[in-house]
């Protein structure tokens, strides 16, 4: 089959590699219909996460239909259209029977990589490093999935395809973050990034009962898109002081929650995100903080803070501001499968929109051009989409 792989620090090719095969009685095979670039995806790219090997598959947010099944596989069969959460889990696990999917003991088979700085493994996740358990990704034609009684979620008729892929990660991570948020009605949440994550995150937050949400962001495409298909109040960062915008806008309290949907590469400006970009390019630490500080500051006494944003290790964590103003912080890789049932419920009933994220479609063969786009932001691409 053909898949797109990672051969070195951004050497993307589309190569042809062996087919994907049941290798556990649990495991299903499926034929790729949608794939998509993830965020998380440019930092394996850019040489950010350690453990990456050449060759290795790229991609973890797709969908597609069910074409083989192991013997014990019980509740999907050939011919289901189905998506599959990023992250793999067992189901039968302590941390799987609590709903901590991502946290799921028995899908990582590399957990001797991660227990010396995490001090407990994750679970395994598509094309995420062999850190994160070496499984191939979905920019390919064909995927294996494991436990995929677990994993494989069928998908209703009235969900079209492009809405069903983002129900793959984009969505639970941003529905996940707006729920850590204990919303009640009358909250205001501000949410730093309008990609995807964060285009899902505010949705999410109206879903919930916020009656303002507040983005920030400063590509006007992407600030666009937060105002007319979600409604949100928008931000340029680059045009305003973001916290004192924020306490204007909340009559000098803060927003009652802050959603980081940024991660450890964030774009700021000046003497500190200076600092963070020589930091990361020597490699001395991995994140810039800039978006994670600017919301622990924002965020009212009392309030929440949750971290949707992929980091690894960061200089100068204000962690005396988020103590000292009595802070919640919340954060964890997105628990799919926790909740997958609720994000299809509101997909069929046309209350919550994930097709607009896809702004640029390409096949298989032209990914690495896709991903150019994606990461430069080219043409106001939010996502790039592959149809293997």
């Amino acid at each position: 089959m053909r898949a797109l792989c990672w051969n070195g620090v951004n050497d993307l090719r589309v190569e042809t590699v062996s087919d994907p095969s049941i290798v556990n009685p649990h495991d299903a095979i499926i034929k790729v219909g949608l794939t998509t670039t993830c965020g998380s995806d440019l930092h394996v790219i850019d040489g950010l996460i350690p453990s990456m090997q050449e060759g290795d598959i790229l991609g973890h947010e797709f969908m597609g239909e069910v074409v083989d099944v192991g013997p014990e596989v019980r509740h999907i069969k050939r011919g289901d259209r189905v998506v599959v959460p990023s992250f793999i889990a067992c189901g039968s696990c302590w941390y799987c029977n609590h709903g901590l999917y991502s946290c799921c003991d028995n899908t990582n088979p590399n957990a001797h990589l991660q227990e010396p700085v995490l001090g407990y493994p994750t679970a395994g996740i598509y094309a995420y490093s062999h850190a994160f358990g070496g499984y191939a990704g979905s920019h390919a034609e064909y995927v294996r999935v494991p436990f995929a009684d677990t994993d494989c979620f069928v998908v209703p008729e009235s969900v079209s395809d492009e809405q069903a892929l983002f129900l793959s990660d984009a969505a639970p991570t941003g529905y996940m973050g707006a729920d850590f948020c204990n919303i009640h009605p009358g909250d205001t949440v501000a949410v730093w990034g309008a990609g995807g994550v964060g285009l899902m995150a505010a949705q999410s937050a109206y879903l919930m009962g916020a009656e303002r949400v507040i983005v920030i962001d400063r590509f006007p495409e992407r600030l666009a898109m937060a105002r007319e298909k979600i409604g949100a109040i928008t931000l340029d960062y680059t045009e305003v002081d973001v916290y004192e915008a924020l306490l204007h806008l909340t009559s000098g309290r803060g927003p009652d929650s802050c959603i980081d949907a940024v991660g450890m590469e964030a774009h700021g400006e000046g003497i500190e995100y200076a600092y963070d970009r020589t930091k990361q390019a020597l490699k001395m630490h991995t994140d810039i903080g800039t978006a994670l500080r600017q919301a622990i500051h924002a965020c009212r006494k009392g309030g929440t803070l949750a971290i949707l944003g992929v980091y690894g290790m960061m200089d100068k964590f204000p962690l005396g501001v988020a103590m000292n103003k009595g802070l919640t912080i919340r954060t964890a890789q997105q628990h799919g499968q926790f909740y997958m049932e609720r994000l299809l419920h509101h997909a069929s009933h046309g209350e919550l929109r994930t097709d607009f994220l896809a702004t640029h479609h390409f096949s298989l063969e032209e990914a690495p051009r896709g991903y150019e786009m994606f990461k430069r932001k080219e043409d106001g691409c939010v996502r790039a989409v592959f149809r293997p």
